[in-house]
Protein backbone atom coordinates (compact mmCIF):
# COMPACT_ATOMS: atom_id res chain seq x y z
CA UNK A 1 0.00 0.00 0.00
CA UNK A 2 1.53 3.15 -0.77
CA UNK A 3 2.11 5.92 2.25
CA UNK A 4 0.16 9.48 1.34
CA UNK A 5 3.23 11.39 0.13
CA UNK A 6 3.37 8.43 -2.69
CA UNK A 7 0.19 9.11 -3.86
CA UNK A 8 0.14 11.29 -6.50
CA UNK A 9 -3.13 13.65 -7.17
CA UNK A 10 -3.94 14.93 -10.82
CA UNK A 11 -5.43 18.40 -9.88
CA UNK A 12 -7.37 19.77 -13.61
CA UNK A 13 -8.36 23.62 -12.46
CA UNK A 14 -7.84 26.28 -14.81
CA UNK A 15 -8.45 29.03 -11.62
CA UNK A 16 -5.07 29.58 -10.56
CA UNK A 17 -6.30 30.68 -7.40
CA UNK A 18 -8.02 27.67 -6.79
CA UNK A 19 -5.30 25.54 -8.26
CA UNK A 20 -2.23 27.06 -5.72
CA UNK A 21 -4.38 26.75 -2.74
CA UNK A 22 -5.08 23.33 -3.14
CA UNK A 23 -1.89 22.38 -4.59
CA UNK A 24 -0.53 24.02 -1.53
CA UNK A 25 -2.81 22.40 1.23
CA UNK A 26 -2.45 18.76 -0.61
CA UNK A 27 0.96 19.14 -0.37
CA UNK A 28 0.88 19.79 3.28
CA UNK A 29 -1.37 16.51 3.94
CA UNK A 30 1.95 14.57 2.21
CA UNK A 31 0.34 14.14 -1.15
CA UNK A 32 2.54 14.51 -4.46
CA UNK A 33 0.51 17.30 -6.88
CA UNK A 34 0.74 17.43 -10.73
CA UNK A 35 -1.45 20.71 -11.69
CA UNK A 36 -3.06 20.74 -15.30
CA UNK A 37 -4.60 24.34 -16.27
CA UNK A 38 -6.36 22.47 -19.46
CA UNK A 39 -7.77 19.43 -21.08
CA UNK A 40 -5.17 18.84 -23.24
CA UNK A 41 -2.27 19.16 -20.25
CA UNK A 42 -4.58 16.32 -18.69
CA UNK A 43 -4.46 14.05 -21.08
CA UNK A 44 -0.89 14.50 -21.84
CA UNK A 45 -0.50 13.91 -18.07
CA UNK A 46 -2.31 10.90 -17.85
CA UNK A 47 -0.33 9.49 -20.97
CA UNK A 48 2.90 10.00 -19.02
CA UNK A 49 1.91 8.83 -15.55
CA UNK A 50 -1.71 7.48 -13.90
CA UNK A 51 -2.01 9.36 -10.73
CA UNK A 52 -3.78 7.68 -8.13
CA UNK A 53 -6.65 10.23 -8.35
CA UNK A 54 -8.07 13.09 -9.96
CA UNK A 55 -9.97 16.37 -8.89
CA UNK A 56 -11.50 17.59 -12.28
CA UNK A 57 -13.57 20.92 -12.74
CA UNK A 58 -16.15 21.01 -15.50
CA UNK A 59 -16.20 24.20 -16.88
CA UNK A 60 -12.44 24.17 -18.59
CA UNK A 61 -11.43 26.65 -21.25
CA UNK A 62 -10.58 23.99 -24.03
CA UNK A 63 -13.84 21.95 -23.24
CA UNK A 64 -16.10 20.32 -20.87
CA UNK A 65 -14.34 18.19 -18.41
CA UNK A 66 -17.35 15.51 -18.82
CA UNK A 67 -15.69 14.92 -22.06
CA UNK A 68 -13.01 14.07 -20.10
CA UNK A 69 -14.02 12.10 -17.73
CA UNK A 70 -15.89 9.86 -20.73
CA UNK A 71 -12.73 9.64 -22.33
CA UNK A 72 -10.93 8.39 -19.64
CA UNK A 73 -13.52 6.07 -18.39
CA UNK A 74 -12.66 3.69 -21.34
CA UNK A 75 -9.41 2.98 -20.30
CA UNK A 76 -8.99 3.67 -16.48
CA UNK A 77 -11.09 3.84 -12.76
CA UNK A 78 -8.92 5.75 -11.39
CA UNK A 79 -11.55 7.68 -8.47
CA UNK A 80 -12.40 11.16 -10.36
CA UNK A 81 -13.72 13.59 -7.99
CA UNK A 82 -15.55 16.43 -9.42
CA UNK A 83 -15.14 20.08 -8.05
CA UNK A 84 -17.14 22.51 -10.03
CA UNK A 85 -19.68 25.61 -9.32
CA UNK A 86 -21.53 23.29 -10.96
CA UNK A 87 -24.06 22.27 -8.06
CA UNK A 88 -27.95 21.90 -9.41
CA UNK A 89 -28.93 18.72 -9.33
CA UNK A 90 -29.08 17.62 -12.65
CA UNK A 91 -25.43 18.88 -12.97
CA UNK A 92 -24.88 16.56 -10.42
CA UNK A 93 -26.60 13.52 -11.96
CA UNK A 94 -24.82 14.35 -15.08
CA UNK A 95 -21.68 13.95 -13.05
CA UNK A 96 -22.12 10.24 -11.75
CA UNK A 97 -23.81 9.48 -15.29
CA UNK A 98 -20.63 10.19 -16.56
CA UNK A 99 -18.82 8.28 -14.23
CA UNK A 100 -17.41 10.76 -11.46
CA UNK A 101 -16.86 8.77 -7.80
CA UNK A 102 -17.98 11.72 -6.02
CA UNK A 103 -19.11 15.62 -6.29
CA UNK A 104 -18.19 18.28 -4.84
CA UNK A 105 -19.71 22.28 -5.66
CA UNK A 106 -18.42 25.15 -5.27
CA UNK A 107 -17.84 26.77 -2.51
CA UNK A 108 -16.33 24.33 -0.36
CA UNK A 109 -14.25 23.64 2.29
CA UNK A 110 -11.02 22.60 2.01
CA UNK A 111 -11.51 19.86 5.12
CA UNK A 112 -14.56 18.26 3.44
CA UNK A 113 -12.20 18.02 -0.06
CA UNK A 114 -9.63 16.04 2.03
CA UNK A 115 -12.10 13.72 3.77
CA UNK A 116 -13.92 13.01 0.51
CA UNK A 117 -10.40 12.53 -1.67
CA UNK A 118 -9.11 10.57 1.38
CA UNK A 119 -12.38 8.26 1.21
CA UNK A 120 -11.88 7.35 -2.82
CA UNK A 121 -8.74 6.52 -1.71
CA UNK A 122 -9.07 3.94 0.81
CA UNK A 123 -12.07 2.74 -1.23
CA UNK A 124 -9.73 2.19 -4.26
CA UNK A 125 -7.04 0.28 -1.89
CA UNK A 126 -9.71 -2.02 -0.52
CA UNK A 127 -9.89 -3.25 -3.99
CA UNK A 128 -7.69 -6.00 -5.33
CA UNK A 129 -6.28 -4.94 -8.83
CA UNK A 130 -7.49 -8.35 -10.00
CA UNK A 131 -10.15 -10.23 -8.96
CA UNK A 132 -10.97 -14.12 -9.94
CA UNK A 133 -14.22 -16.58 -9.63
CA UNK A 134 -13.89 -19.61 -11.74
CA UNK A 135 -13.34 -18.36 -15.68
CA UNK A 136 -14.63 -15.12 -14.59
CA UNK A 137 -11.65 -12.67 -13.95
CA UNK A 138 -11.39 -8.74 -13.73
CA UNK A 139 -9.01 -6.14 -14.11
CA UNK A 140 -10.45 -3.70 -11.43
CA UNK A 141 -8.06 -0.73 -12.81
CA UNK A 142 -9.13 -1.10 -16.59
CA UNK A 143 -12.54 -1.87 -16.01
CA UNK A 144 -12.65 -5.16 -17.97
CA UNK A 145 -14.32 -8.48 -17.26
CA UNK A 146 -13.40 -11.55 -19.37
CA UNK A 147 -14.87 -14.98 -19.09
CA UNK A 148 -12.57 -17.50 -19.99
CA UNK A 149 -10.07 -15.01 -21.54
CA UNK A 150 -12.83 -13.08 -23.38
CA UNK A 151 -13.80 -10.12 -23.11
CA UNK A 152 -17.06 -9.73 -21.40
CA UNK A 153 -17.00 -5.75 -23.20
CA UNK A 154 -19.04 -4.42 -20.64
CA UNK A 155 -20.33 -0.68 -20.19
CA UNK A 156 -18.52 1.56 -16.78
CA UNK A 157 -21.86 0.44 -14.92
CA UNK A 158 -22.93 -3.34 -16.12
CA UNK A 159 -18.32 -4.08 -14.42
CA UNK A 160 -19.18 -2.03 -11.85
CA UNK A 161 -22.45 -4.00 -11.28
CA UNK A 162 -21.13 -7.56 -11.71
CA UNK A 163 -18.01 -6.24 -9.43
CA UNK A 164 -20.08 -5.49 -6.55
CA UNK A 165 -22.28 -8.74 -6.97
CA UNK A 166 -18.70 -10.79 -7.11
CA UNK A 167 -17.70 -8.76 -3.37
CA UNK A 168 -20.85 -10.17 -2.23
CA UNK A 169 -20.76 -13.39 -3.60
CA UNK A 170 -23.95 -15.72 -1.93
CA UNK A 171 -25.50 -12.46 -0.49
CA UNK A 172 -29.01 -11.23 -1.39
CA UNK A 173 -29.21 -7.62 -2.49
CA UNK A 174 -32.17 -5.41 -2.87
CA UNK A 175 -32.27 -3.57 -6.23
CA UNK A 176 -32.41 -0.15 -4.45
CA UNK A 177 -28.85 -0.92 -2.88
CA UNK A 178 -27.85 -1.85 -6.58
CA UNK A 179 -28.92 1.39 -8.10
CA UNK A 180 -27.73 3.67 -5.50
CA UNK A 181 -24.25 2.30 -5.62
CA UNK A 182 -23.82 1.87 -9.33
CA UNK A 183 -26.09 4.84 -10.60
CA UNK A 184 -24.93 7.38 -7.76
CA UNK A 185 -28.73 7.74 -7.02
CA UNK A 186 -32.04 6.88 -5.58
CA UNK A 187 -33.60 4.71 -7.70
CA UNK A 188 -37.41 6.43 -6.61
CA UNK A 189 -39.31 2.86 -8.01
CA UNK A 190 -38.40 2.33 -11.56
CA UNK A 191 -36.08 -0.74 -11.16
CA UNK A 192 -36.10 -1.35 -15.31
CA UNK A 193 -32.03 -0.09 -15.04
CA UNK A 194 -31.27 -2.74 -12.91
CA UNK A 195 -33.77 -5.27 -14.43
CA UNK A 196 -31.71 -4.47 -17.67
CA UNK A 197 -28.31 -4.63 -16.43
CA UNK A 198 -28.73 -7.42 -14.46
CA UNK A 199 -30.62 -9.52 -17.76
CA UNK A 200 -27.16 -9.00 -19.38
CA UNK A 201 -24.86 -9.90 -17.08
CA UNK A 202 -27.01 -13.37 -16.58
CA UNK A 203 -26.29 -13.87 -20.62
CA UNK A 204 -22.89 -13.18 -20.68
CA UNK A 205 -22.29 -15.89 -17.50
CA UNK A 206 -23.54 -18.36 -19.57
CA UNK A 207 -21.13 -21.27 -19.20
CA UNK A 208 -19.09 -19.58 -16.52
CA UNK A 209 -20.51 -21.59 -13.44
CA UNK A 210 -21.95 -18.54 -11.86
CA UNK A 211 -25.18 -17.09 -12.37
CA UNK A 212 -27.46 -14.44 -10.81
CA UNK A 213 -30.23 -15.44 -9.38
CA UNK A 214 -33.30 -13.26 -8.73
CA UNK A 215 -34.84 -13.85 -5.46
CA UNK A 216 -38.71 -12.66 -6.48
CA UNK A 217 -39.57 -9.53 -3.57
CA UNK A 218 -35.61 -9.68 -2.09
CA UNK A 219 -33.61 -8.70 -5.06
CA UNK A 220 -30.13 -10.61 -6.43
CA UNK A 221 -28.12 -13.33 -5.52
CA UNK A 222 -24.43 -13.96 -7.43
CA UNK A 223 -23.74 -17.35 -6.81
CA UNK A 224 -21.87 -20.55 -8.17
CA UNK A 225 -24.50 -22.94 -10.12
Amino acid sequence: MKSRKNKLILLIEDSEDVQDLNKSMLEDEGFTVKTVMTLAEARKSVRQRMPDAIILDIGMPDGNGLDFLREFRKTSKIPVLLLTGYGKDNDIIRGYDNGCNDYLSKPYTFGVLLARLKSLLKSMEQIPERITRGLLSFDVQCGQAFAGGKDLLLTQKEFFLLLLFVQHEGITINADYLYNKVWGKPMNKDNQAVKKAVHRLRTNLEDTGYTITVMRGKGYVFEKI
